[in-house]
């Protein structure tokens, strides 16, 4: 391209590219004044085949321009910092399978941006950046850092992605505190090597899905505090050794699921101090080494199958957390119930395991036929099924007190009087209570009359306590 062929703003960045020094054409105290014109096409070329001057690095930094007509770069090998800084662009940059040094569109107006399946060595800035079309990274390979801090992006074509990024690869963070997007941000099969920064992103795609990341892999963590997202957030699948951070997040997506992080591996989950979760809380066949939540947080429907979890903090009460396993779409899920238990028990609370443990056959009683119903009220009545003991030794003494006094009061007569042992009322009620244990009184006397369906009421009595003292017993033998 003739240099003599170039407006005098043209010319102005030709010979500074050569030198990689910067041409500012903003005026002082109009940052939103007249920009001058360059076209596409002078960019390209500078990138391409720009003079070079022996011991200087050649560079393209310019800032406040309008860019005219289509800046195509496809497949284009840029070994030379590319940096186009408060621009306007008319139509939005081709840079698909583009080799790119370094890019840099800081503060820039765009109407789109694709560089699906590009490389670039340095970092890729968008930070500022208005975009009214949908930013395209798929599979794209970026060796430094990803920015999108305060950048805005909206989709005007619901069906397209405001952020494409799916199998995208980062070497380092990809950066976006601040980010807003209208539209949906797609990171599926996406490797980050560092963190994701979404603290104070807003997010919005009402009743449709606002973030997908299936298979996503994060080399440390994943902040999101006090993000605000309209829409469904998708992790299904995603590995997180580190945090996964929703911190005084705000999770809206009423009607279906708002977050679903199922069958994901992450190192900690924090869901806390935020406003309930609206829409549903997927968290089913998830691995998660310590779990943050906040009952005030949790949706009315919560889906736990298969969780698992090592520590649950912060350390509240069982009643404040076994309404959670209650949510499950009404089903009855034994391992939501073992994965709490083991939570307490893991800090010494055992009280509050044995609380979950009740609380979980009273769950599982009401599955079962009116029979199974029935027995589970007796046992539960009678000791609570074994996790409360001394509720056992009360109806016991309660019960020896009875029989004692009734039968002292009234000896029932011996079947051979010559060979009977003397009458001892207590030995002969605790024959009756206890059916491992003999004193030899219970075979030698016979009751007659409402004393003998006393003595059938305490057969029966001892029965219950003794089976479910034993299974409580079996019960916590086995865990441990």
């Amino acid at each position: 391209m003739e240099i003599n062929s170039l407006t005098p703003a043209e010319r102005r960045v030709w010979r500074a590219f050569a030198r990689g020094a910067t041409v500012d054409f903003r005026v002082a105290g109009e940052e939103d004044g007249p920009r001058p014109a360059l076209r596409a096409a002078v960019l390209r070329a500078l990138l391409l085949n720009g003079p070079r001057e022996a011991g200087e690095i050649a560079a393209l930094k310019v800032v406040g321009a309008h860019v005219t007509g289509l800046l195509d770069l496809r497949q284009a090998v840029v070994d030379s910092v590319f940096r186009l800084v408060h621009c306007r662009f008319d139509e939005a940059p081709r840079l698909v399978g583009a080799q790119l040094a370094h890019l840099s569109l800081l503060d820039s107006e765009l109407p789109g941006l694709d560089a699906s399946h590009a490389r670039i060595d340095g970092g890729l800035r968008l930070t500022r950046c208005r975009v009214g079309g949908p930013v395209r990274l798929s599979r794209a390979q970026i060796s430094g850092a990803l920015y999108l801090d305060e950048a805005e992006v909206t989709a005007p074509d619901p069906a397209q992605p405001a952020l494409q990024f799916n199998q995208i690869s980062i070497d380092n963070d990809l950066c976006a505190r601040g980010l807003r997007v209208q539209g949906l941000i797609r990171l599926d099969g996406a490797s980050v090597t560092g963190s994701i920064d979404l603290e104070d992103a807003e997010l919005s795609n009402p009743g449709a899905q606002v973030l997908t990341a299936e298979s996503l892999d994060v080399g440390a963590n994943l902040l999101a505090r006090r993000l605000r997202a309209d829409g469904r957030i998708d992790l299904r699948g995603a590995r997180v050794p580190g945090r996964v951070d929703l911190l005084r997040s705000t999770l809206s997506n009423p009607g279906d699921t708002a977050l679903r992080a199922s069958s994901c591996v992450i190192g900690e989950l924090w869901l806390r101090e935020g406003p309930p979760v609206k829409g549903r809380l997927n968290l089913r066949r998830a691995e998660v080494g310590q779990l943050q939540l906040q009952p005030e947080m949790l949706p009315d429907q919560v889906r736990l199958l298969d969780l698992t979890y090592t520590f649950l903090t912060p350390h509240e009460p069982p009643e404040r957390r076994l309404p959670m396993l209650e949510r499950d779409d009404g089903a009855f899920d034994p391992h939501a119930y073992e994965q709490l238990t083991a939570a307490y028990r893991r800090i010494g609370d055992d009280r509050a395991a044995r609380l979950v443990q009740l609380a979980k056959q009273r769950r599982h009683r009401r599955t079962l036929p009116w029979y199974g119903r029935a027995w589970g009220c007796l046992q539960d009545a009678a000791v609570g099924y074994g996790f409360r003991p001394l509720r056992a030794a009360g109806w016991l003494l309660s019960l020896l007190a009875v029989g004692s006094i009734a039968y002292a009061g009234h000896h029932p007569p011996p079947l051979k009087a010559g060979e009977a042992p003397h009458f001892n009322p207590v030995f002969y009620t605790l024959d009756l209570l206890l059916p491992v244990i003999s004193f030899g009184q219970e075979s030698a006397y016979a009751p007659v009359g409402g004393y003998q369906w006393l003595a059938y009421v305490l057969i029966v009595t001892g029965w219950i306590l003794a089976t479910t003292v034993v299974a409580g017993v079996t019960r916590t033998v086995s865990r441990q």
